[in-house]
């Protein structure tokens, strides 16, 4: 396992919380691109297959547009684009709102339940790169990295 400072070819910090900064910066890149080459195959993009995620975890209920955006992990996404891909995939559907005719409600297709399956397999088959942290670990970790998101 190669160090921080072996990966980024620099031979110290000025502080233990700058290498943590950039340890986290480089560790959130890493774990990108490794899901980067998953979804390659697949012909989507991380926002499309976050868009995909946040709506099989309403299904069978229809979300709207910015209800979708409150939820993503990167809130800049263009999400009318990543919604207009998907449906242009046919993997969601939308369809405008009963109850207010300028909202228009969105909803995951089989197509994208399907696909979401396959993909939660290989997610699965590769996490080799996650487990090597303990249950334990991940616990701590995910504690360590909420506070410091924290206010």
């Amino acid at each position: 396992m190669a160090s921080l400072e072996e990966e980024i070819q620099q031979s110290s910090f000025a502080n233990e919380h700058i290498k943590a900064n950039l340890n986290v910066l480089f560790t959130a890149n890493w774990l990108y691109n490794k899901i980067s080459a998953l979804l390659k195959p697949y012909n989507l993009t991380h926002e499309q297959f976050n868009v995909l995620r946040i709506l099989r975890g309403s299904h069978p209920r229809s979300m709207c547009q910015k209800d979708i955006l409150g939820r993503m992990i990167s809130p800049s996404s263009n999400v009318t684009l990543i919604i207009k891909k998907l449906v242009e995939k046919e993997m969601i559907s939308v369809l405008q709102s009963d109850s207010d005719r300028r909202e228009y409600v969105i909803n995951i297709k089989k197509k994208g339940l399907d696909l979401l399956k396959e993909l939660d397999k290989h997610l699965e088959n590769q996490k080799e790169y996650v487990s090597k942290l303990s249950e334990t670990d991940a616990k701590q970790l995910n504690k360590l990295l909420e506070k410091l998101r924290g206010d």
